[in-house]
């Protein structure tokens, strides 16, 4: 009996958790690379080495699961090829209403693919650790062209993107620059100015919102529109307008104007058709005079295929209910903002806000899903919703697709 397995018996429940965690998160990251077992009988199932694709592992199972590897020798424990198989024969034999499997695959897609910095491979190793100003960061080695790197999927910024995404989290909950920069001060002892925070905000929301930008929104038969009141230190106050699909509560459009004049009005319609494959079967709006004539000049057609209802209302049967309580999301916001700084600002606050409301906000009354997992949009953005839409905004202006 080896020494380590005599050491591991003496181990707390705790750490032994911690230790079977590593493994089954590295038997995960086999499989998402792509090395699948190969079945040599139904007893035996071979397994290429992480370090060395050329070396091969046979990994047995009779009474118990055994694999010629050193690890296993030495630790008579599961090793990361035995969790490998298993997990791999689970996937494979899986039902329709395993929810434990379909949790599986979720886990293995969400794996995060790392690629060689100068050759591109998918080939590369762990090669330990480098201390960096935000703390200790796996080195990767590549087998192909021997490049050393540390990965990210942001570049060259003090802090990593799960850091960055943590911060426009932050944001939108409510909480200013200065009191975010303090938040990661205090619980990761990063200093960064308050400055530093907003440019992270402004520059990766707006390549996340340049990624969808061009995306068809499949609508129900009903959009609700109204406006809001939002101050500003410089233009004094701005209406911001909003067109919603009140069954996935997906905001399809918005806008920023310093009045309510027909031609204002008429833009948030506008933009809502640009941005729908269709006109839907009715529009609700309040009873603003300004609606009736810009539905009319732009969504109404001789076949009377769009419908409007004006004066809804709270208490009537056919209301507005749905976009009056984002307005009350939006609210909440706004007012510790203590105003805006001017109409640009307004706009950039509109557009981040309703790129943040469609895509990674959960939605109580969506049952914890977001308005867009609702639609016929399917970004399988993961669990972090802030991260996986980052991660692929990042993979799209790249060229790349993940």
């Amino acid at each position: 009996m080896s020494i380590y397995y005599l050491w591991y018996g003496s181990m707390t429940e705790q750490d032994k958790k911690k230790a079977e965690n590593r493994r089954r998160i590295r038997a995960y990251s086999i499989l998402a690379k792509g090395d699948t077992p190969v079945m040599m009988n139904s007893k035996t199932y071979q397994i290429p080495s992480q370090s060395n694709p050329d070396k091969k592992y046979l990994v047995t199972h009779h009474r118990l699961w055994e694999c010629d590897c050193p690890d296993f020798k030495e630790r008579h424990l599961k090793c990361k090829h035995i969790q490998a198989v298993e997990l791999w024969l689970k996937l494979k034999n899986r039902l329709d209403n395993d929810t434990d499997t379909i949790e599986l695959e979720n886990q293995l897609t969400q794996q995060e693919e790392v690629r060689c910095e100068v050759c591109g491979t998918l080939n590369i190793v762990k090669n330990g650790n480098r201390k960096t100003e935000s703390g200790m960061r796996q080195r990767y080695k590549c087998q192909d062209c021997g490049h050393r790197f540390t990965w990210d999927i942001i570049k060259h910024r003090k802090v990593s993107g799960k850091m960055v995404a943590l911060t426009m989290d932050l944001y939108f909950k409510g909480l200013s620059y200065r009191k975010i920069a303090n938040t990661i001060y205090q619980f990761y002892d990063i200093k960064i100015h308050h400055e530093t925070v907003r440019r992270w905000i402004m520059t990766f929301m707006e390549k996340m919102n340049n990624y969808v930008s061009d995306l068809k929104l499949k609508h129900s038969d009903v959009w609700v529109a109204d406006e809001q009141k939002v101050k500003t230190k410089k233009d004094e106050w701005v209406w911001v307008w909003n067109v919603m699909d009140k069954e996935t509560r997906f905001l399809i459009a918005n806008n920023v104007t310093k009045n309510r004049s027909l031609e204002e009005t008429r833009e948030i319609f506008r933009k809502a058709k640009e941005k729908t494959t269709d006109k839907p079967l009715f529009v609700i709006t309040d009873g603003l005079p300004t609606y009736p004539s810009a539905f009319n000049k732009e969504m109404y057609d001789h076949h009377q295929s769009c419908e409007h209802i004006p004066n809804a209302g709270i208490g009537k049967d056919e209301n507005n209910n749905v976009i009056e309580r984002y307005h009350g999301t939006y609210r909440e916001r706004d007012k510790v903002m203590r105003a805006l700084e001017n109409k640009r600002t307004s706009v950039d606050m509109s557009e981040y806000w309703k790129l943040y409301y469609n895509f990674m906000r959960p939605h109580q009354g969506l049952n914890g899903k977001t308005p867009c997992e609702m639609t016929d949009i399917n970004l399988n953005l993961g669990r972090n919703k802030t991260i996986g839409l980052l991660k692929k905004s990042l993979a799209s202006e790249n060229g790349e697709t993940i």
